[in-house]
């Protein structure tokens, strides 16, 4: 039988340099010793265990500064087997805070899911459990006081992080209030806002280790380190909002529609009095269409089917998975945020689903099946972690 510890160190480290997520080299360094002095860990903001606290000169005075929080979506599910009728996927967000306590939030939001319910695990034994990281999510939030207490409002633009392989130097993209790009780099002092801007952008994505921003109209461009722009999709009209989203090595463009809705009193009557009109309309999410890179010819050309994935669409991060890792769901499909009323545990009208092979859109509540993968947390988490959580009560008595 092979001793694994024994494997040449130069093997190890080529292992190692192909391992894509942080949870694959946490399993991968708690192996052996030499296996773990192979690997550093993840470079991320917060591998010192604090959150990085950044300036807010160039791009804010509303506060001191930012704390930078990282949050990781995950797919957490039984482990494979033979058995076709195995349960759905759970979807979730895991936030640790500047105090280094883990949070559960809405997979598309910045909510979080509380209260849990009561049986809900303190321990989650990974090894009878198969996760899969679908993506990261950054935030930026007002440094309060003192620092290191309870954390601010949100800066309430999505924020990118690139980190160099050593972990010693990082970049950050967002938008600016102005619609214009802002850029921070590791070591710097203040934030640069790159004056490029045709049209306000309206998304922004680390796709292939490089920063890539698309404006209103879909113009989209490379941003480099430098601050310099370049285009690689010329616009695409269409759409009021538009989203990046990375899926199988693929940069793809949603374009989202949406519909000015007028609310009704209980009687079905429309509200007439002028003063209150800013309560009884929102804005309603009435169809999507998706696009794909042509880097070559500069364009975005529409894609008709997304094939076995599914697209999800947050407010912080866009991610995507495979219907055969999910379960619950058939692929071509798109789930979004309704934000207007996206609070609490990840359930009702809150969530949309679009269907891509039939054109209809509705809330997540209308597709049966597909709400376990958001809420409540499925009945196998209990099970599968019970054993393992009585015994470190155990050890602890």
């Amino acid at each position: 039988m092979a001793e694994w510890s024994q494997m040449p160190e130069d093997l190890l480290r080529l292992i190692a340099r192909r391992l894509g997520t942080q949870f694959d080299v946490l399993r991968f360094r708690s192996v052996c010793s030499s296996w773990r002095s192979s690997v550093a860990p993840s470079p991320g903001p917060s591998r010192r265990g604090r959150s990085l606290i950044l300036p807010n000169d160039g791009i804010s005075d509303a506060a001191l500064g930012f704390h930078l929080s990282k949050s990781t979506i995950f797919l957490l599910g039984v482990a494979r087997s033979r058995d076709q009728d195995a349960p759905a996927g759970w979807l979730l967000k895991v936030k640790e805070d500047v105090r280094r306590r883990m949070n559960l939030l809405n997979p598309l939001s910045r909510s979080p899911i509380a209260p849990l319910p009561e049986d809900f695990p303190r321990v989650l034994d990974l090894m009878d459990l198969r996760l899969l990281e679908l993506g990261h999510e950054y935030v930026l939030q007002y440094m309060s006081y003192p620092p290191c207490g309870n954390d601010g409002h949100l800066y309430l633009e999505k924020v990118v992080f690139l980190c160099s392989d050593d972990g010693n130097d990082f970049a950050l993209l967002t938008i600016h209030v102005s619609g214009k790009l802002a850029m921070l780099k590791s070591g710097q002092k203040r934030w640069s806002v790159i004056r490029d801007m045709p049209s306000p952008y309206d998304d922004v994505i680390l796709f292939k280790g490089e920063f890539y921003a698309v404006d209103g109209t879909g113009r989209t461009v490379l941003v480099g380190l430098d601050l310099g722009v370049t285009l690689v999709a010329e616009s695409n009209f269409g759409g009021d909002k538009k989203f990046l989203v990375e899926s199988v090595g693929e940069l793809l463009l949603v374009d989202m529609y949406l519909s000015l809705d007028v609310e009704t009193d209980h009687d079905g009557v429309v509200t007439e009095l002028a003063e209150n009109f800013d309560y009884i309309t929102r804005e309603r999410t009435v169809r999507f269409k998706v696009y794909k890179l042509d880097r070559e010819e500069k364009v975005w050309n529409e894609v008709k089917d997304l094939g076995d994935r599914v697209l999800f669409l947050g407010d912080d991060c866009t991610f995507s998975a495979s219907a055969a890792d999910l379960r619950a769901c058939k692929g071509n499909c798109i789930f979004f945020a309704d934000n207007w009323e996206l609070e609490g545990p990840p359930k009702g009208p809150g969530i949309g689903v679009y269907d891509m092979d039939s054109g209809k859109i509705g809330p997540l509540e209308d597709y049966a099946g597909y709400s376990e993968l958001f809420w409540p947390p499925p009945d196998w988490i209990a099970s599968t972690t019970s054993e393992v959580q009585n015994q470190l009560e155990a050890l602890a008595v």
